[in-house]
């Protein structure tokens, strides 16, 4: 090895250190790949994928711990072995740290806390549990096509909440806005049709204006928020089929899906007792300026 040493023009103790160090990385890799494929004999798909993960973690960490070991000697220096341990350590649990750090983020801050209504990563449910590496969600909408629960459990990692928007349904005041669009056609009495529509939401729509208030003013002293209107409205506009008149008004989060249907069985009932106005779908409408003259030929 000295002669080797010698023609390459390095020192012996570097190539030593190079040789052993191949040889520790090849020595991982073999370990690695036949745990793995042992794994894979014995055990299904969801723990082969667990056990994996924690293989790739145990083997990163061995092969740069040992490449430190190696090494050590060159650097000399204590500090150095201690900064190439704990870099390897954090690379090797890079998502196992990240998700540990999310755990005291969610503790700490308080983004969100079990029982509030979330929505990240596309997946909306109600915080069921926090744990050290991830937290669980009771889903809601999903294939449903409302806001009540598809009965799954989704289980996310802590560490979405540094990578990923967190909206919370019920942070602050618990109580959002709903609203529910009602497109007439051109000819319906639109001005009867807002009164109707006001007459529903005082009678269906819940009275939360004073509570909701006092509870955003308490959410106030924490956050910017503006205090508006808080009681049910309509609003008009126009589109390409009809009038729509949209109502607007405070709910609970959780209660959303019923007051709608008790809302829009009010409203079609108030249709159907008016005869002035009539509910628009889509439609194409052709004006002729002049008669049509029809060739008998």
């Amino acid at each position: 090895m000295q002669q080797l040493a010698d023609s390459l023009g390095i020192p012996l103790q570097t190539l030593s250190n190079a040789v052993w160090t191949l040889v520790a990385l090849v020595v991982v890799l073999v370990f690695r790949r036949l745990t793995r494929r042992l794994v894979a004999k014995n055990v299904d798909a969801a723990a082969a994928y667990r056990a994996n993960k924690l293989i790739n973690y145990l083997a990163t960490t061995v092969l740069l711990v040992t490449v430190a070991l190696i090494w050590v000697e060159a650097f000399d220096n204590l500090p150095t072995y201690l900064g190439l341990l704990s870099a390897g350590i954090a690379i090797a649990l890079s998502d196992v740290l990240k998700n540990m750090a999310g755990w005291i983020y969610i503790l700490s801050r308080r983004p969100f806390q079990v029982g509030d209504r979330i929505e990240v990563d596309g997946f909306k449910g109600d915080v069921v549990d926090i744990r050290l590496f991830r937290f669980s969600l009771m889903e809601i909408e999903g294939w449903v096509g409302a806001e009540q629960s598809t009965g799954r459990l989704v289980h996310v990692p802590n560490g979405i909440v540094f990578s990923d928007e967190v909206a919370n349904y019920t942070e602050g005041f618990g109580y959002i806005w709903h609203e529910i669009p009602v497109l007439l056609t051109f000819e319906s009495d639109w001005k009867l049709a807002e009164q109707m529509l006001l007459e529903v939401l005082r009678r269906d729509a819940p009275d939360v204006e004073g509570v909701a208030g006092a509870k955003i003013r308490e959410t106030a002293r924490r956050y910017s928020i503006r205090i508006g209107a808080l009681t049910p409205t309509v609003y008009l506009t126009v589109r390409d089929s009809g009038v729509l008149l949209t109502a607007r008004y405070l709910v609970e989060a959780r209660t959303r899906r019923g007051l709608d249907d008790r809302v829009w069985r009010s409203i079609l009932e108030g249709i159907s007792e008016h005869d002035g106005i009539e509910l628009a779908y889509p439609t194409v409408r052709t004006f002729l300026h002049e008669p049509i003259r029809v060739d008998k030929g």
